[in-house]
């Protein structure tokens, strides 16, 4: 039997944790000993408005389960929300720890009818929210030589899903930020994960339907206190997470095809070559994926 993974006091900041899956990340580490900052703008879906009440309720929450929590009603949109809700923890708690990106919003539309005032928002909230929030952390983190960074991608970024090059090309785009930051944490015992989960929540239930009831939020918050926790070994990795199923997705590369006097021609004749997906190896950082180049010229 597994010892229980308890956080001792550690301190968790997490993001869009009014709702959804960021209250769920936010009760179950709490559970188990973490100081949460439940940070939440309390906006509608697509981002419009505000309701400080959300925050507070979830922590609440937490404090009425013996827990310990403060509520953050910053924007994770600008360099200066990100700023402020860092200063919450530092003064509330003394340090910070864990960052949760979790914050999003969603504006579907189809590509031919998408326009700057969808995507902008988007990429402000999923992208540059994870990016304020972990830059004004990262000094922190580096100076106590400890850190867990968790940031949520998607499907619809990894595999791609119509209607949403906004949503997508941010969330995968987290999925490159958080592998540069697993290699540049490395030296400092900062590690940076991310999961792509798939939940009922206010913002997929419409699309979800039926299959709605079998992944509720719940399933999802234990690969999150997992990956926050300090036993945690992996970086740099991604997780599908839905239903009770956990799974790691990966960027594999075939051997491909190798001529030194490659030419359009010569890969149109060896495409099966190119594309062969048999014998891949799974880089951990592009300086692996150059030595695979090199082995290969050799």
């Amino acid at each position: 039997m597994t010892d229980a993974l308890g956080f001792d006091g550690k301190v968790a900041i997490i993001t869009g944790s009014g709702g959804g899956l960021g209250r769920e990340h936010a009760l179950m580490m709490a559970a188990r000993g973490a100081l949460i900052v439940v940070n939440d703008l309390g906006g509608a879906v697509d981002g419009t408005g505000s309701d400080k009440g959300a925050a507070e309720r979830v922590g609440d929450e937490i404090r009425a389960a013996g827990g310990e929590a403060v509520a953050d009603t910053n924007s994770v949109s600008t360099a200066e929300g990100g700023q402020a809700i860092v200063q919450t923890a530092l003064d509330a708690f003394g340090r910070v720890d864990i960052v949760v990106n979790n914050a999003g919003i969603l504006r579907d539309k189809s590509f031919h009818n998408m326009t700057p005032e969808l995507w902008a928002p988007v990429v402000d909230v999923h992208l540059n929210g994870a990016y304020f929030v972990t830059s004004a952390a990262w000094p922190h983190m580096r100076e106590q030589n400890y850190g867990r960074v968790i940031s949520t991608a998607s499907g619809a970024g990894i595999f791609g899903n119509f209607g949403q090059a906004n949503y997508g090309a941010a969330k995968m785009a987290l999925v490159g930020f958080s592998r540069v930051l697993a290699v540049e944490g490395a030296s400092k015992n900062i590690k940076a994960n991310v999961i792509a989960p798939v939940a009922k929540t206010r913002m997929t239930e419409d699309l979800l339907g039926p299959l709605g009831d079998q992944v509720e939020p719940r399933f999802v918050s234990p690969i999150v206190t997992y990956l926050a926790h300090e036993t945690c070994e992996p970086t740099g990795r991604v997780f599908s997470v839905a239903g009770g199923r956990v799974a790691e997705i990966f960027i594999g590369e075939g051997p491909g095809y190798t001529d030194p006097d490659l030419s359009p021609e010569s890969i149109a004749a060896n495409w099966d070559a190119v594309t062969d997906q048999d014998g891949y190896e799974v880089p951990s950082q592009m300086a692996d994926e150059i030595g695979m180049y090199l082995k290969h010229l050799s």
